[in-house]
């Protein structure tokens, strides 16, 4: 009987991709297995946990409430706008 390791399957050869080496090849990568939050693929859905203190937590929830949005939509308005436009 053989041993279990030498029967296993050889390995496959890969292209190995080169490393990302700008912090837009990084961000791209780090991104890339993110599921898509919308049929055009152009959003990604990020999960997220802040910690706020209770009167920043309360001051942007009113800020939702008086503009109409949720506090999801109004974070995601914050950061879109912090971001500023694509470096593409």
């Amino acid at each position: 009987m053989t041993p279990r390791s030498a029967r296993q399957r050889p390995k496959q050869q890969t292209k190995k991709q080169p490393a990302p080496n700008t912090p837009k090849e990084l961000a791209r990568a780090a991104i890339a297995h993110d599921a898509p939050a919308g049929p055009s693929g152009d959003k990604v859905k990020i999960s997220l946990t802040l910690t706020l203190s209770r009167a920043q937590a309360e001051r942007l929830t009113a800020r939702a409430i008086r503009e109409g949005k949720n506090l999801d939509a109004l974070v995601e308005e914050i950061l879109e706008k912090a971001a500023g436009a694509p470096d593409d």
